[in-house]
């Protein structure tokens, strides 16, 4: 059988600063990202399977990256963890969703930490084949898997 791809697209809202930065990007702003999943496989070929042809059901693509990816991101504040003590205690102690991270959290370094997170919740028949991050409509970042092995 065939070897496809499939894509399925993701918004989420977003702000972050940039640590030591010397541009606007310094300050605590935000974005509507759009985030497309390329995963690869071959479908489904049992005879008797509701599922014969299919990838993986897109209403559960849907639903594994939203739940560990989307839920987690949407209307958080991503900053790096080395920002001055006070102003994360302050962040965390009014604030639900401050994610402190070992990055620079540029769309780069995020796309990066997707890839990681999304190659540990595919199912074993499915593998990651590309992400495109976008930051604005008109600038993304992509990663590809064939670029990435180890």
């Amino acid at each position: 059988m065939a070897v496809l791809r499939l894509t399925r697209v993701f918004q989420f809202d977003m702000a972050h600063a940039l640590l030591n930065y010397h541009g606007k990007c310094r300050n605590i702003h935000g974005h509507t990202y759009k985030l497309e999943v390329t995963v690869k496989g071959t479908p489904c070929n049992k005879e008797n399977s509701p599922k014969k042809g299919m990838l993986i059901d897109f209403s559960d693509f849907k639903t594994l990256i939203q739940d560990e990816i989307i839920e987690k991101w949407d209307h958080a504040l991503m900053i790096h963890q080395n920002t001055d003590f006070t102003l994360l205690d302050a962040l965390n102690r009014n604030y639900n969703k401050i994610f402190t991270v070992h990055f620079q959290p540029t769309t780069e370094n995020m796309i990066c930490e997707l890839s990681s997170i999304i190659n540990k919740i595919l199912p074993e028949d499915l593998k990651l084949f590309s992400l495109r991050l976008y930051e604005t409509d008109k600038s993304f970042a992509e990663w590809f898997a064939s670029e990435n092995m180890n």
